[in-house]
């Protein structure tokens, strides 16, 4: 990956012609990780670097041996046949840390890559229709899955685990992988709720992942389940992709608890909520009006998902009260972020509509997950609301907290223009 060079720099630093006719058009190699070309306070690949070079050391082997957290993965490439396996380190213990993000809020980008590098993933090649026949990997996997401790695993692999850098907002980061010959696992104990969904083979997948959700179960531990096809009537179960897994878990969830959302009473104030994490700014807006909802996300230049950028580059996507029938253009952040305002909701029994404003700045050096937005959208709405009479005044409220003008913000927004329609966007510049 290349990164944007800063607009005061780019002039000096790039392209640059040499004796040999070569051109260098990359920050990256001229800077190093030492000179802050791209602008970013710190370097995402050094970061990333560092956190890859202590776990290759203690995994310089074609064996390993270690507590998973547990961890899988069921990757997407070559679908339907896809590759699946353990996440395992090379750490014995509780390292249910390492693959739980709800208790990630607060913790450095740097921490947060650091053990994510550790995990190594193991992979064999399953049909995701096959899966129930694959073989005694594809069900120690399952157990894995399926388990509430840390299990110790132990792998051998065809070569070494090795490893490239790889940027994705939908799924969290993880280390080396490479190709298993064979693993073993000791004393998976399950997680009993997830366990009666398994075995119920007449109980539907919506049904199976709703009733967890709400007897308590963790979103993340969920989602592993339901990617190894844990859920459904029987004759339909099948492997879904972890990147496609996160996402259906937090659409089933938040689309069950609009059923009741939208037949309760409004809200009677503007609210908004505040929040700031890994160099995020957030603002959460709830509208004492019917459902719909809006994710407007900013990425400044040097952001993970804005490297070369020379502006601010918005994105956003919205659900008006009947919903929406095409996936988001923002990805899996929108479902996410819709299924942590109806927590909310569901918790005061009261109706509203919501717009989140998202502005990622500089210090953002890397996308780590689609649980990045639902757990901060979530950690936002514990927060005491700022509390306004109108619009207006909570409008001014963000742009007193965000850097983008209101204007802009709206602009952008498909709910704002649609509730300002009848007034001219000027009135809140």
């Amino acid at each position: 990956m290349s990164f944007g060079i800063d607009p005061a720099t780019k002039d000096l630093f790039g392209p640059m012609e040499y004796a040999d006719n070569s051109t260098i058009s990359n920050p990256c190699v001229l800077c190093k990780g030492s000179k802050n070309l791209c602008g970013k306070d710190k370097c995402s690949l050094m970061v990333k670097y560092y956190a890859q070079s202590r776990t290759k050391r203690l995994i310089d082997s074609t064996e390993l041996s270690g507590s998973s957290p547990p961890g899988v993965f069921i990757g997407r490439y070559g679908y339907p046949k896809v590759d699946v396996g353990p996440l395992v380190p090379p750490d014995f213990g509780d390292t249910d840390y390492m693959d739980t993000p709800e208790g990630w809020v607060g913790k450095p980008i740097e921490e947060i890559c650091d053990f994510r590098y550790r995990l190594v993933r193991g992979k064999f090649r399953v049909g995701v229709k096959d899966f129930q026949n694959a073989g005694r990997m594809m069900d120690l996997t399952r157990d894995l899955a399926l388990s509430v401790n840390s299990v110790d695993v132990e792998a051998n692999f065809n070569k070494k685990p090795a490893g490239k850098i790889v940027l994705d907002d939908e799924i969290q980061p993880f280390g080396p992988s490479a190709r298993l010959t064979n693993f073993d696992i000791t004393n998976p104990k399950y997680d009993h709720k997830v366990e009666k969904a398994y075995y119920d083979t007449d109980l539907r997948a919506v049904e199976a992942v709703t009733g967890l959700y709400r007897n308590g179960v963790l979103i993340s531990k969920i989602q592993k389940a339901f990617s190894v096809g844990a859920f459904g009537v029987e004759r339909n179960r099948k492997l879904v992709p972890t990147r496609w897994s996160i996402t259906a878990v937090d659409d089933t969830i938040g689309k069950e608890m609009l059923k009741t959302t939208k037949t309760f009473p409004l809200i009677d104030e503007w609210r908004i909520y505040d929040w700031d994490q890994l160099d995020n700014r957030w603002c959460v807006m709830l509208m004492p009006t019917s459902w719909r909802y809006e994710l407007i996300e900013a990425w400044y230049p040097n952001t993970a998902w804005n490297p070369m950028g020379k502006q601010i580059e918005i994105i956003s996507s919205h659900e008006l009260f009947n919903g929406r029938k095409d996936y988001a253009e923002i990805g899996g952040c929108y479902y996410a972020a819709r299924m942590a305002v109806n927590e909310l909701l569901q918790k005061e029994r009261r109706q509203a509509g919501a717009v989140i404003f998202r502005e990622a700045h500089p210090g953002y050096i890397m996308p780590v997950g689609v649980w990045n937005v639902r757990e901060n959208v979530r950690r936002a709405l514990l927060q005491p609301p700022s509390k306004f009479p109108s619009l207006n005044d909570a409008l001014m409220h963000v742009g007193k907290r965000m850097d983008i003008p209101v204007r802009r913000w709206i602009s952008t927004s498909g709910v704002l223009k649609d509730y300002l329609r009848q007034r001219r966007i000027d009135d809140y510049s």
